[in-house]
């Protein structure tokens, strides 16, 4: 939370979208639970598939087992997302209504089926029609054991998910829907592992729709994977991204008083390590640097955008590029893509979701500069100012030093090192006809020199499988040079997240062939051939 003075009154003024909106009563600066969703506040219903032909005291069974599991799945450490028990549906007449009444739930981001026993999948037709929900199909069954010595036909009857899950299963793919499949017994480390992955996606498919995204100035002049289609986006992605002018966002910056000012400047010199310039010769520049940041920050919350772009090339009014602004406005959640890229700070803000409440972070990045030593070949991850401080090792610095684009001002920024570990980097693609989700598993490293004249944040890494086959994969398959970079998500939420947006998903990883890859490559050009 931030607020611009200690001694404030608040009072709540509502929810929107898992995010508690507080009004401060003095000064200018609204204090809010900025970024971050509450998964609490959303649901996963929980829906078992049966008929009436066994008889009541079978649904009875169906109906006391499905409830335990449900239970079971909401109550485990790694479920983030409330699992909801929803009554057994055995007629096309129920399964309609049921996922009428998700459609119709702002608090219900998605379904897990399951069939107990035998359900017969034309029942499932309307309902699977009209689900405009994420769905993830649980092929389990309530005994992890075969009762060798107990085993009748009642206990068959009753326990058929071997090939109740199966129909379906067929119906799905006749229908041609995508979906999310775990297999396993319920109460496996494995499977919650799963199931926690996909509601993640889930969660993160939500934020999106009727999101907003803002643009201070366009593009980069000529510049071509930045662009986009705004319009397909919207229809495919739920979220709208429209311009406003950097006068708009000038005219606040200058409305900021001076107590707002002095308070962001102590929080400055309370989280980092300020620079000696900055705390000599440079104070009005960290101050014009905490404007811009409370003025932004302002602009954000008046119409709950979810992130935002800028570019050095419009600048006009401001005294200097946002860099900590951006840095700790994405700390906070916002998604951000510099030079005016709307896809990445979409895509920044759907993976900062996802990963809500596990440590690490995720930032906007640019693949920079390489490392060709031989055996050691690794990619310096940078950007002019605007890496997220949420991916930082230790304690950011606050220095302002010269920019040589955008003729203003130097600007002031977070400098600091990431340390290594397992982490990935994810790009949004505009393909023409379809977007693609590009994800390529890397190795973080923790450097082992000093950049005494790089004053940037900055990450090295080594992407998978090397770096000669990793960097092809990406060219060939058109990744942008903006990406969102993880610490804490792994393939298995984007694809999963891919799925639900029903858009091309490419992963580069251990595991990556060349010849394999560009083959897959002119497979899904087939695939997508006729797709929006």
């Amino acid at each position: 939370m931030h607020c611009n003075h200690l001694q404030l009154i608040f009072l709540v003024i509502g929810k929107r979208a898992g995010e508690i909106r507080i009004k401060c009563t003095i000064y200018i600066y609204n204090c809010t639970f900025t970024g971050m969703v509450n998964f609490k506040q959303f649901e996963i219903w929980f829906i078992t598939g049966s008929q009436h032909l066994y008889g009541e005291e079978t649904l009875k069974k169906v109906s006391e087992h499905s409830q335990q599991i449900a239970e079971f799945i909401n109550k485990a450490k790694q479920i983030a997302v409330p699992v909801t028990f929803k009554p057994t549906v055995k007629t096309p007449e129920e399964i309609y209504s049921v996922c009428q009444e998700a459609n119709a739930s702002k608090n219900c981001i998605g379904i897990i089926t399951w069939m107990h026993t035998f359900s017969p999948a034309k029942m499932w037709i309307n309902g699977l029609k009209i689900l405009q929900k994420p769905l993830l199909h649980l092929h389990t069954q309530f005994n992890r054991d075969i009762p060798w010595s107990s085993i009748d036909m009642d206990f068959m009857n009753l326990n058929q998910s071997a090939h109740g899950d199966r129909e379906f299963g067929f119906m799905m793919s006749r229908m041609r829907l995508n979906r999310k499949v775990v297999v396993g017994f319920w109460q496996d480390e494995k499977v919650l592992d799963q199931i926690d992955t996909w509601t993640r996606a889930a969660a993160a498919w939500q934020d999106w729709q009727g999101a907003k995204f803002v643009r201070f100035g366009d593009n980069m002049r000529y510049v071509a994977v930045t662009d986009g289609d705004k319009v397909e986006a919207e229809l495919k992605f739920g979220y709208s991204v429209n311009y406003h002018g950097i006068g708009d966002l000038v005219k606040l910056v200058n409305e900021v008083s001076d107590k707002s000012v002095d308070t962001l400047v102590k929080e400055y010199s309370d989280q980092y390590q300020l620079s000696d310039v900055l705390k000599n010769g440079k104070k009005n520049s960290l101050r014009e640097a905490a404007k811009i940041e409370i003025g932004l920050r302002q602009f954000l919350e008046q119409s709950n955008f979810k992130g935002f772009t800028d570019t050095f090339e419009d600048l006009h009014g401001l005294e200097q590029l946002p860099g900590i602004a951006v840095q700790r406005l994405m700390k906070d959640g916002y998604g951000f893509g510099g030079e005016g890229d709307w896809k990445t700070a979409a895509l920044v803000r759907a993976m900062k979701v996802m990963a809500t409440g596990l440590e690490g972070g995720n930032s906007f990045m640019e693949d920079y500069t390489y490392h060709f030593e031989p055996g050691n070949e690794m990619v310096l991850g940078s950007h002019m100012l605007e890496i997220c401080e949420s991916i930082a090792n230790g304690k950011p610095s606050c220095e302002i030093h010269p920019l040589g684009i955008g003729g203003k001002a130097d600007p002031v920024r977070l400098v600091f090192d990431v340390d290594g570990g397992p982490a990935l980097n994810a790009s949004l693609i505009d393909m023409g006809n379809r977007f693609r989700l590009l994800v390529n598993e890397v190795d973080a490293v923790k450097p082992k020199h000093a950049f005494p004249k790089l004053p940037v944040a900055r990450v090295l890494w080594k992407p998978l499988p090397d770096m000669q086959t990793a960097c092809t994969a990406w060219i060939l398959a058109g990744g942008a040079h903006h990406t969102a970079y993880s610490q804490n998500l792994t393939s298995a939420h984007l694809v999963d997240f891919a799925e639900i947006a029903g858009i091309e998903y490419l992963l580069i990883d251990k595991n990556t062939n060349l010849h394999q890859f560009k083959n897959e490559i002119r497979w899904n050009e087939l695939a997508f051939a006729n797709s929006r």
